[in-house]
């Protein structure tokens, strides 16, 4: 079930500079709201962050300091969420004949003192890239 679909700012650090700042597109699914109310999840929480154009920083770059805000702008336990980033289809090229294709990479942190730290990216593979495409075509 849907939690949050919206854009979503995050502060940097730097005082005034406010370095690191940006935002990103962020949805939340809670998977535990959902038909199957007798299965036990152990991170029903997923949680998509993609980039937003108008964004000084990528996702990508801030991932750790993103996932520590999100985890306690909505009150997550981060051992019970799934973070993925999503990025779109990419055509380039002079007549746009080379195409990236879309890409759902899962990141998995260390949390130290409820902070998100040394995260590792890693391509998000079937049956868990069908799980997570099925979430964001409710």
């Amino acid at each position: 079930m849907p939690i949050y679909d919206s854009t979503y700012a995050w502060e940097g650090w730097g005082g005034k500079l406010q370095l690191a700042s940006g935002k990103c597109r962020l949805r939340i699914y809670d998977r535990s709201q959902g038909t199957d109310q007798d299965i036990a999840f152990l991170r029903p929480f997923v949680v998509i962050v993609s980039d937003v154009p108008d964004s000084k920083m990528t996702v990508r770059s801030c991932a750790g300091h993103i996932a520590t805000k999100v985890t306690q702008d909505f009150n997550i336990d981060p051992h019970r969420m799934f973070w993925v980033e999503y990025y779109p289809v990419v055509t380039y090229g002079a007549n746009f004949e080379n195409t990236i294709p879309e890409q759902y990479v899962a990141v998995d942190f260390e949390w130290y003192k409820g902070k998100a730290i040394s995260p590792k990216w890693r391509q998000l593979k079937p049956p868990l890239l069908d799980i997570v495409k099925n979430l964001t075509r409710q």
